[in-house]
């Protein structure tokens, strides 16, 4: 054998000999195309019959399968191809033992290789029964395992490549399918339809459909009576898991094979090529999840007749139920088809359960937003009710605006200037209604009976002198000042007459207080109808007031001009809560500190009206003056409607005492019937003070309303050390009782008794 010298001397003497060798076997060129060029062994080799050059080649293939885009399934062939020449292998495959029962093949002997990705495993590779020998040996062991470790990185590549994408699909589909499914909260149809149609890209099926069920329990009894006349059978067939006949109403079909369509079938028949198998129905029945993967195979269901239908051939299909928060059946998703050609495997489970979970949830937006339109129309149909009882009659309207008697005509075919004056005429005059005059704050009601007042507040705004300007309809205002009347409970004090005390304060602060100047008169107008409005006893009619053709005050307002009114409403009747009024005292406040200085009136009128936050403040602590004014009025009216508020208040207790069994607090005690006096002197210190003393400084024209106040907290006062001396004098008897006692004892014990 020739050494490595030698071999140096002989082919430093034969120059040629070397160059013939290197452009032969070393040349770039040579090595490339040895790599680049499949092996090909034609007939089996051992090990050893595999020179180091051809396994390098070989090699060299199987890393190039790592950096292709094709299959697994291609890439593990050539590994395995590979393996199977050179152990001389005559069959490669998962072994399987069924396999061997149905071909007669006989397995002797066999290598396995387990391919995981960590603690999964994908796949087993087997090696069965070697040519030439009756087991493998040590060599092919150690070869097999290292061809192996390709197979592994190759299927790790794969699944790894597969799982990125079956989690992107997932995201896609829950992304798209959540904002869609929030776009359209109206309709359970458009909602699937919107969420099913964004995903149909990520669902990778030649085409699905959705069944929508019935989600009717029990039917109506009309259709129940020719099932009990024996007139039709008694339905026999298949129910969902609560108990529903199983019964599409509605099926959408998404056909994705080459040219997209989409189908909505509306009462589908029973052979619809969907329905045809009954694989949809029976997830209906019982609520699984049916991967399908061979339906050729299938003889349960009747894939069959969707065969001879030739809409589709169906390879594998996957159903699944669209269950909503109550756990009921609302619907069905089936998938045919692959578009790869394999089955449904346990991630397309996986992707398309996610979708239905989440298309079951949204199905509450559509429940709630149906129930929410329910309660609307019962809503208005209660308020349709109400204004039937409440609106004003055309008699009541004559009894005020008499055009029969006087024009012998109907007030709709009167001209508006001679109704104007006809209700002018009708409605008393301001400084003398029952002998009350309308500009005093302290107007007291009681001399006034309830109809003259519905004729006393017509008149309040033709003073303020917009009827004419916003052109209302002499007809409709005294529909509307009726309407308002009737609108009001006939209870304790919370009745018509304080709605319009509230109203005619209100009127008074902005005429004889001098508070108008602040104000527009649409702005004045609105502020009176709201107050008139603010405790009108049924929660949501104050709209229908305003918006009611025939009760609509402000018909003839411009659009941008009725909605401001509508805002004004709202800030005055909200501004009637006392919490509210707790939060505005400071702010309204700063308003008098700033404008009390100011020498000029024009000043604080740019002040205040040039601000709309400010406007808002001011009237609405108006509101809670108007609200409270029954505190300001002369003591003979304010105690009167002091014990009709405490008379309110007690039948509310009484109603917590024998209803609830409740003890109820002492303003609503009639027990505490004497403590009045006190609990109204700490009512006005507490809440009313500071109103009449803010506004008696902003205006000097509103302090009659604070002495007022003062005048009857003193009464109140006078009457609170009344009962506070009588407590003092039942005190006092109470401790000499006491004290006598315990002088008679003689320093005793009252428990212990020695004998």
């Amino acid at each position: 054998m020739a050494d490595k010298g030698s071999v140096e001397k002989y082919l430093e003497n034969n120059p040629q000999f070397a160059k013939e060798y290197f452009d032969k076997k070393l040349r770039a060129e040579a090595l490339s195309a040895a790599f680049s060029a499949p092996v090909d062994i034609k007939d089996t080799a051992s090990y050893k019959d595999v020179n180091s050059l051809q396994e390098s080649a070989i090699i060299f293939e199987l890393v190039q399968e790592l950096q292709k885009p094709g299959s697994m399934e291609q890439s593990l062939h050539k590994v395995l191809q590979r393996v199977a020449l050179i152990l001389q292998a005559d069959r490669n495959k998962k072994f399987c033992d069924f396999v061997d029962k149905q071909t007669g093949y006989k397995t002797k002997c066999m290598l396995t290789f387990p391919l995981m990705a960590d603690k999964e495993c994908l796949g087993v590779v087997m090696a069965l029964n070697k040519i030439g020998a009756d087991a493998f040996s040590a060599e092919d062991e150690k070869l097999f395992h290292k061809y192996m470790n390709f197979a592994q990185v190759i299927a790790l590549q794969h699944f790894t490549a597969y799982m990125f994408n079956v989690e992107s699909r997932r995201s896609q589909v829950l992304l798209w399918s959540a904002s869609k499914v929030f776009e359209e909260l109206t309709d359970i149809e458009r909602q699937f339809h919107k969420a099913l149609y964004t995903v149909r890209t990520y669902l990778q099926c030649e085409r699905y459909s959705v069944g929508l069920l019935d989600m009717t329990k029990e039917k109506e009894f009309y259709d129940e009576w020719p099932v009990k006349l024996g007139d039709v059978e008694p339905y026999k067939g298949p129910k969902t898991p609560d108990g529903r006949e199983v019964n599409f109403y509605k099926i959408i079909d998404y056909l994705l094979e080459s040219k997209e369509e989409i189908k909505v079938i509306p009462g589908p028949p029973a052979d619809h090529w969907a329905l045809v198998s009954g694989l949809p129905t029976y997830v209906a029945e019982n609520g699984f999840i049916c991967n399908m993967m061979n339906v050729a195979a299938d003889d349960f269901f009747t894939f069959q007749r969707l065969w001879t239908t030739r809409v589709l051939s169906s390879r594998t299909s996957l159903s699944l139920p669209i269950v909503n928060k109550k756990e009921e059946i609302v619907g069905i998703a089936t998938f045919f088809n692959r578009k790869d050609g394999k089955p449904f495997d346990e991630h397309d489970e996986q992707i398309t359960e996610a979708l239905t979970q989440f298309l079951g949830w949204s199905v509450l937006n559509c429940d709630t937003y149906d129930k929410l339109n329910r309660m609307e129309y019962r809503k208005d149909i209660a308020q349709e009710m109400l204004m039937y009882q409440t609106k004003c009659t055309k008699n009541e309207m004559l009894s005020i605006l008499n055009t029969k008697e006087k024009f012998d005509a109907d007030p709709e075919d009167c001209d508006q200037k001679d109704m104007y004056k006809l209700l002018k005429a009708t409605c008393p005059p301001a400084d003398n209604v029952n002998g009350e005059n309308l500009y005093n704050f302290g107007f007291s009601d009681f001399p006034v009976t309830e109809f003259d007042l519905i004729k006393a507040g017509i008149r309040l705004f033709f003073e303020l002198g917009v009827v004419e300007k916003f052109k209302v309809p002499a007809e409709t205002l005294t529909r509307w000042m009726y309407t308002v009347r009737k609108g009001y409970r006939d209870i304790t004090y919370h009745n018509w007459r304080h709605g319009f005390n509230v109203g005619h304060t209100m009127f008074c602060l902005l005429q004889t207080g001098k508070l108008r100047k602040y104000y527009s008169d649409l702005d004045a107008f609105a502020m009176v109808a709201a107050a008139f409005c603010h405790d009108i006893d049924h929660r949501g009619t104050n709209n229908l007031y305003q918006t009611k053709q025939a009760l609509n005050i402000f018909c003839n307002l411009q659009k941008r001009q009725f909605e401001h009114v509508q805002h004004l409403f709202d800030v005055c009747i909200i501004a009637t809560d006392l919490a509210l009024y707790f939060k505005k005292r400071t702010m309204f406040q700063n308003i008098v500190n700033a404008t009390e200085p100011m020498a000029e009136e024009k000043d604080a009128i740019a002040y205040i009206s040039n601000n709309p936050t400010r406007k808002e403040i001011v009237m609405a602590m108006m509101m809670t003056g108007c609200d409270l004014s029954a505190i300001t009025k002369p003591w003979e009216v304010q105690s009167k409607v002091a014990l009709m508020v405490a008379a309110e208040f007690w039948e509310q207790g009484d109603l917590e005492r024998n209803v609830l069994d409740q003890q109820p607090i002492p303003m609503m005690d009639r027990n505490c019937a004497e403590q009045l006096p006190k609990m109204q002197c700490g009512f006005i210190d507490f809440v009313c003070s500071f109103v009449y003393k803010e506004f008696s400084r902003f205006h000097k024209e509103i302090k009659p309303m604070f002495d007022g106040l003062n005048n009857n907290r003193a009464h109140w006062n006078e009457q609170a050390e009344v009962y506070n001396a009588k407590m003092k004098a039942i005190e006092d008897q109470k401790k000499k009782l006491e004290d006598d006692e315990a002088r008679k004892s003689d320093g005793k014990s009252k428990t212990c008794t020695i004998c």
